[in-house]
């Protein structure tokens, strides 16, 4: 089984990744196929995202469905073309904040697909956009600090999957991992 995990380029900051993404091969938790379906997922993403702000100590988000619409035709056209990449967005008003996740149809529940945006919580420590990484590197935690991002309120996912892969988007407004603030 392989896993491919895209580090989140921040928003608002014009930085891009410096190296392309790792293929990692996990243990599969269970056998068959994951569970799906739009209220599973929708479960899934408060769930791992209301805790993950708890430990933060920042309130809740409210799930948006326009977010979660925008979230489902990106996730879409990544299942379609194949590329995995984050969308090209305006700067300035109506920009959404985006984590995006990839890997092999069927192979991870909703929460795990989430945990591995949590789970760079090891790699953050409080600091100004972009330092807040203790590995030096922003894109090491960036995933986690939009999920914990102060000021977002709103957010909404979807998945789409082609014959070989799930695509994972969650979009965020306003917008976290803005240069020159701090996420929490």
């Amino acid at each position: 089984m392989r896993f491919l995990l895209m580090t989140l380029a921040l928003l608002a900051t014009g930085c891009s990744a410096a190296a392309p993404p790792q293929r990692v091969v996990e243990e599969r938790s269970f056998s068959g196929v994951a569970p799906r379906g739009q209220a599973l997922l929708r479960q899934a993403m408060i769930e791992a995202h209301d805790s993950a702000r708890a430990a933060a100590g920042v309130p809740a988000l409210a799930w948006n469905p326009a977010l979660a619409a925008d979230a489902e035709r990106y996730a879409r056209t990544m299942a379609r073309t194949g590329k995995f990449e984050h969308a090209e967005q305006p700067m300035g008003p109506g920009r959404q904040g985006e984590n995006l996740w990839t890997g092999t149809r069927g192979a991870y529940r909703y929460e795990e697909m989430a945990s591995h945006w949590v789970d760079e919580r090891r790699y953050y420590r409080r600091g100004v956009t972009p330092d807040f990484s203790t590995t030096g590197r922003w894109e090491d935690a960036a995933h986690y600090t939009q999920i914990i991002w102060r000021g977002t309120t709103e957010f909404g996912c979807a998945t789409a999957s082609n014959a070989k892969d799930d695509y994972l988007v969650c979009r965020y407004t306003p917008p976290g991992n803005v240069v020159g603030q701090m996420p929490t």
